[in-house]
């Protein structure tokens, strides 16, 4: 598939759609969950090219819903399968359904609702879905605590290329290495002439660490599961709520991603925790450790009573002594001790057993008042605390990612499925909840049995089941509010449905086959000289294209034409243009409250099929809202006067008579 030559898709879209893996399946699969991954396609834009897709791969040209109404019908009719959606995925999904001339389109569109009208919806896997999206790329990953050596300026220019997550460095010896390893956790030497150099530090000859990526940076690896851990988590439950085949280990993709937090970091480590406890923690406690000291020789110096000699005290003056002198001569025991609880509460407090002679070194052991940290000795536990922390979490890191690399893929399907079934579990609720059946292909216009129409302003389960049925043209006559645009309704919404491979709502459906729908509602008043032209333009081009042949089948629903103009000369329209769609056999309904004139002013029989109303019942009409073929239904001033000629006699008998 030339991703350029679909409708709507330039050269920068094209460039952005070919960089996913496999695009043209996800174009010829309508997967909006893949193309919507594409660099700056949104979830709408990847519905309309999916589309665009299928159309151009059916050889579809457009124009089903060939009228505003029409089109209002299709909308229409999808809203009402995507309300049962529980996604935004499954919402934009369903989009790529459309009622569609092409045959081809319509057979693939009603294998894939058969299947999902075989799903068993489920308020557990309704709940369970809720939680899943399309999975995302991470924000750009950069890694600070390492860097890439090389002496090769094109080994360089490649490294950069392959891993920009982290820096790359030229160093001419091992003596550059020794330099980067002073401020890098680790660094990964990438030349072979490093092999057997000493460096003190966690220096690392790798050669061929371009070629796995995922080793040298386990981060890209974990930043994708991390971001996407809640969907694949939801994606998983759904799996194993509604039992599908999982294309990977539920229960081992699970374990992995609650090693990981959101960050990408590895959680389940203790000693992780603790270095990185302790890296926290580490100004706090050695402030509380001299607290510790303090606190203690204070106490010490308060119940001590210090007696020093004249000579001495004059000894110590002249040698320029002061209070460190005092200590250390009068309580040089007591400072010790001081010292060693700051030291041991540093310890016990950070977890330090293994770093005890560093932490140690944190309180000189010359007596001080008060007692203070050594700067030097706290700034190189916490390089050693962090060094250490980055190294762990970096090999468990890489860990956790070997055990995710090649999940990806997986994982990717696990979260797709789980759309689609909302996809597949929408339409099978729409069909449950409308009472649908899969409608069949094949004959001269339309019939429903037991069809409701969803679109109605009541309750579904209120709705009167109609059926109806219309080969070739027929005038549909009857009384006002007796369901006449109802049934035009119906009958387009039900041959919309079809075309679009969806379950219609009825008990059996039979539907022929068409290129357009040409549905036109009620004007709202005359029309005016311009716009009633245009219309009778409008319906001139329709009646050439039916009467050359150049266009395919067509349906045509017209609601009340007599509207635009004079009742007398909307007779003559209307049977001038029923005649022409009559001669190619085409299928039209018009609704109308002038079938007599207009079978007056025809040159064939047409057909008139009536909307009968049973009478008035306290002022209400009582109506059977199924059309009934070759009759002329009653309209609503005749059955008035009809119940006023059963009341009374004289002028309304009269009256009455005229209707005849």
């Amino acid at each position: 598939m030339d991703i350029e030559t679909i409708p709507g898709v330039g050269e920068k879209t094209a460039e952005a759609l070919s960089a996913l893996d496999d695009p043209e399946r996800a174009l010829s699969e309508g997967d909006v969950a893949t193309l919507s991954r594409a660099p700056g396609i949104s979830d709408g834009r990847a519905a309309r090219i999916a589309r665009a897709a299928i159309r151009q791969q059916h050889g579809d040209p457009g124009g089903f819903a060939a009228t505003s109404r029409a089109q209002e019908i299709y909308r229409d009719a999808l809203e009402l399968v995507a309300d049962h959606a529980v996604t935004r995925y499954a919402e934009r999904r369903l989009e790529t359904f459309y009622p569609s001339p092409s045959r081809s389109r319509v057979e693939e569109a009603r294998e894939f609702a058969a299947r999902a009208m075989e799903r068993e919806p489920d308020d557990e896997i309704r709940g369970a879905l809720a939680g899943v999206e399309p999975l995302e790329s991470p924000p750009n990953v950069r890694v600070r605590d390492r860097c890439l050596a090389t002496t090769d300026a094109e080994t360089y220019a490649r490294a950069q290329e392959v891993l920009p997550e982290v820096s790359v460095e030229i160093v001419d010896d091992a003596r550059g290495l020794a330099d980067l390893a002073r401020g890098y956790a680790t660094v990964i030497a990438l030349d072979d002439a490093f092999t057997g150099v000493e460096v003190e530090g966690d220096v690392r000859v790798e050669p061929s660490a371009l070629d796995d990526p995922a080793t040298v940076v386990p981060e890209r690896t974990l930043a994708f599961f991390a971001h996407n851990r809640n969907r694949l988590r939801a994606a998983v439950e759904v799996h194993r709520v509604a039992d599908l085949d999982a294309p990977c280990d539920l229960d081992a993709l699970e374990t992995a991603l609650g090693r990981i937090d959101t960050e990408g970091n590895v959680a389940d480590d203790e000693e992780l925790q603790r270095l990185q406890n302790a890296v926290d923690d580490l100004d706090a406690a050695v402030s509380t450790a001299e607290s510790v000291a303090n606190d203690r020789l204070r106490e010490a110096i308060e119940e001590r009573d210090v007696t020093i000699e004249g000579a001495d005290l004059l000894s110590l003056v002249e040698q320029g002594a002061g209070v460190d002198s005092l200590l250390q001569r009068e309580l040089a025991d007591e400072y010790a001790e001081a010292v060693a609880d700051a030291r041991d509460h540093l310890i016990d407090a950070l977890g330090l057993d293994d770093y005890a002679d560093v932490a140690r070194r944190a309180f000189p052991d010359q007596p001080t008042f008060p007692v203070q940290r050594d700067e030097e000795v706290v700034s190189r536990l916490r390089e050693e605390l962090t060094t250490a922390r980055d190294r762990r979490a970096t090999r468990l890191k890489r860990e956790v990612a070997s055990d995710l690399a090649d999940a990806r893929e997986d994982a990717e399907r696990l979260a797709e499925a789980a759309l689609e079934l909302d996809v597949e579990l929408a339409i099978a609720r729409f069909a449950r909840e409308y009472d649908c059946t899969m409608p069949e292909f094949g004959g001269r216009g339309v019939a429903i049995e037991g069809g409701r129409s969803p679109l109605l302003d009541v309750p579904f389960d209120a709705v009167d089941p109609v059926d109806y049925r219309v080969e070739g043209v027929a005038l549909l006559t009857g009384v006002n509010s007796g369901g006449k645009t109802s049934v035009l309704d119906l009958v387009a919404l039900t041959v919309t449905l079809a075309h679009m491979g969806l379950p219609v709502p009825a008990e059996r459906a039979r539907v022929e086959h068409v290129e357009e729908l040409h549905y036109h509602a009620k004007t709202q008043g005359t029309l005016d000289a311009g716009a009633f032209e245009s219309t009778l333009r409008e319906f001139g081009s329709l009646v050439d294209e039916i009467r050359s042949g150049e266009g395919g089948r067509v349906l045509v629903l017209v609601d009340e034409l007599e509207s635009i103009t004079e009742p007398g000369a909307s007779a003559k329209i209307m049977a001038g243009i029923l005649e022409a769609f009559d001669e190619r056999e085409a299928t039209a309904v018009f609704v109308t409250h002038l079938a007599r004139e207009i079978q007056e002013s025809a040159r064939s029989d047409l057909a008139v099929d009536g909307i009968e109303a049973e009478g008035l019942v306290d002022g209400e009409l009582k109506v059977d809202r199924s059309p009934v073929k070759d009759v002329l239904a009653r309209s609503t001033p005749e059955l008035i006067v009809e119940k006023l000629a059963d009341e009374r006699d004289g002028f309304y008998v009269e009256l009455l008579e005229k209707f005849d």
